[in-house]
């Protein structure tokens, strides 16, 4: 049960292009985001579509596949665990950000 506390399985579409950063001693990473829609009846009986986004970033190889092959609008399976970390913005405002690191990596489509 030890792998089943932090981990996340999305499927949704990319919201814009990944943002590919390259470190000093060449690791890389890739940043983007994904949009899941989740389709129901509201109490009047219209149909509603919620749709949430999540912050999504990916190391080494994996980074390296979605320079390559990943864009805005490609739907993608991920299979990570939920991070969070603070970063202080130009005002000296603390700030948190939730992001997905993905170990896993399915693309559909062409």
């Amino acid at each position: 049960m030890n792998a089943l506390k932090n981990k996340v399985q999305l499927i949704g579409n990319l919201g814009n292009d990944p943002e590919i950063v390259n470190l000093d001693g060449g690791a890389k990473l890739a940043k983007f985001s994904i949009a899941t829609n989740e389709t129901f009846r509201n109490a009047k009986g219209d149909k509603v579509t919620d749709t949430q986004w999540h912050n999504v970033v990916a190391w080494g190889k994996t980074a390296e596949i979605v320079e390559n092959y990943l864009t805005k609008g490609k739907e993608v399976a991920i299979e990570g665990k939920l991070t969070t970390r603070t970063y202080e913005t130009k005002e000296g405002e603390k700030r948190y950000i939730t992001e997905i690191r993905i170990n896993e990596l399915l693309m559909f489509g062409k």
